[in-house]
């Protein structure tokens, strides 16, 4: 009977230690390849949108639960996302120029979402999120969206208009955000808090790249 049940365990242990294997040549593989493919965004559901717009609010208390996949997805494609076949977005931009780049701060690392894709790119394999404002529960919650314009986008219009149609459209990207988590129960709240030139360090962004704001989202504390 011994002699049997350890058999067994010796089996088992074979199979955990073969899925471990497994596991981490995969990862490893993600890693290599540095792009992570989202699951397609579900563009059907959610609360109407005047009940969406009735329970819109600014949260400040976050949990450290990890959004699933899909919320993500939905997440990003809501704010940014491709909504027609010529590749125009869910938010409008000046001239159509989609200037605004969306960073997303995560505990596993720093990615850029590219909306064509469906996917994030990783641009920081680290966890940047308490380099993403001053707060304390930008730490705690586990995505941080930065919101950046990328001027080189712009063509020749006056710095003057770049910030402006740049400020702009990032509001629009803001709310579309604020709608999404109050059609999910999410808590969000968009920052001006950043320390923009430490951030644009940490992640590597050129001196035509600027900083807008940053976004907050989670499931709310308790």
């Amino acid at each position: 009977m011994v002699a049997k049940l350890s058999a067994k365990t010796a089996a088992l242990v074979g199979l955990v230690g073969a899925a471990a294997l497994v596991c981490g040549t995969t990862l490893a593989l993600a890693q290599e390849a540095k792009v992570v493919e989202l699951p397609k965004a579900q563009m059907t559901g959610g609360k109407p949108l005047m009940e969406c717009l009735r329970d819109r609010k600014t949260s400040r208390s976050f949990s450290n639960k990890a959004l699933p996949p899909q919320t993500l997805s939905n997440l990003l494609w809501a704010a940014f996302g491709v909504n027609r076949p010529d590749g125009k977005r869910t938010a409008p931009s000046a001239v159509n120029w989609q200037e605004v780049d969306i960073y997303v701060a995560t505990a596993d690392g720093t990615y850029l979402y590219d909306a064509q894709a469906q996917a994030l790119k990783l641009v920081v394999a680290k966890d940047l999120r308490v380099a993403t404002g001053g707060q304390p529960f930008v730490a705690v919650a586990p995505v941080n969206l930065v919101f950046v314009a990328d001027y080189a986008k712009m063509g020749r219009a006056s710095d003057a208009d770049k910030d402006r149609y740049a400020a702009a459209d990032t509001g629009f990207i803001s709310e579309n955000v604020y709608l999404y988590c109050a059609s999910e129960g999410l808590a969000t709240v968009v920052r001006g808090m950043v320390d923009r030139q430490a951030l644009s360090q940490a992640v590597g962004l050129r001196p035509d790249q600027k900083i807008i704001l940053a976004q907050t989202v989670g499931y709310p504390g308790e």
